[in-house]
C-alpha cells in the first residue's frame, strides 16, 4: 500500500457529477486539480448501509474542505453507472458537490494498494494528498466502521499549518515550537 511520502498515482477514470443524465459524466485525471490540496477517499461499493454515512458527511463538511483549497473526491470500483443510479435512488446524494470517481478498471485502486483481496473491492481509504502529488495522511479502516470526515479536515488543518501540531490539535490552536 502507498503511505506517506510517496507520490499519488496517475489516474484518469469517469466520474459521475450530476443526476441529470445530460450533464451526469465527466472525464478527471490526477491533473484536473491543479494547485490544490486532494481528499480522495475510497469506499467498498454503492447501495450499502455505511458509505453513504460517510459520502454525506464528507458533502456536509465540502465548504469546510475548499476554503481550505482542498478538492473532495469519493471513489470505488463501481462504474460511473451505478454511481448514477445510486446518486438517483438515494436522497442523501442526488446534490453532492463533488464527483464520485469510478475505478472499474481498479487501476487506481490496485496502484494505492487498496484492493480487498476477499471481496475485490476497494478497502475504506483515505488520502490527503498536497498540492505535489505527495501522499501527506493515509488512514485506512475495517468495511464496517465508517471514518471520522471531522478528522480529516483537522489532520488537514494540521498538515497545512507546516508546523508541529500536539495530539488533538484544533485549528486556530497554537502549534509547538520546536
Amino acid at each position: 500500500m502507498l503511505t506517506v511520502g510517496d507520490k499519488f498515482p496517475a489516474f484518469k477514470v469517469q466520474a459521475t457529477v450530476s443526476i441529470d443524465l445530460k450533464n451526469a459524466f465527466i472525464e478527471l485525471t490526477d491533473r484536473s486539480h491543479p494547485g490544490k490540496w486532494l481528499c480522495v477517499f475510497f469506499y467498498p461499493k454503492a447501495f450499502t448501509l455505511v458509505c453513504p454515512t460517510e459520502i454525506k458527511a464528507f458533502s456536509d463538511l465540502y465548504r469546510d474542505f475548499q476554503e481550505r483549497d482542498c478538492a473532495v473526491l469519493g471513489a470505488s470500483v463501481d462504474s460511473e453507472f451505478v454511481h448514477l443510479a445510486w446518486r438517483r435512488e438515494h436522497r442523501d446524494l442526488h446534490d453532492l458537490p463533488f464527483p464520485m470517481l469510478s475505478d472499474v478498471r481498479r487501476h487506481l485502486s490496485q496502484a494505492l494498494g487498496i484492493i480487498d483481496a476477499e471481496e475485490g473491492v476497494a478497502m475504506r481509504a483515505t488520502f490527503l494528498v498536497d498540492p505535489s502529488g505527495v501522499i501527506r495522511f493515509v488512514e485506512v479502516t475495517d468495511r464496517k466502521v465508517g471514518r471520522s470526515v471531522k478528522g480529516v479536515l483537522r489532520v488537514l488543518d494540521a498538515l497545512q499549518t507546516n508546523d508541529l501540531c500536539a495530539c488533538d490539535w484544533q485549528r486556530g490552536e497554537a502549534t509547538l515550537a520546536p
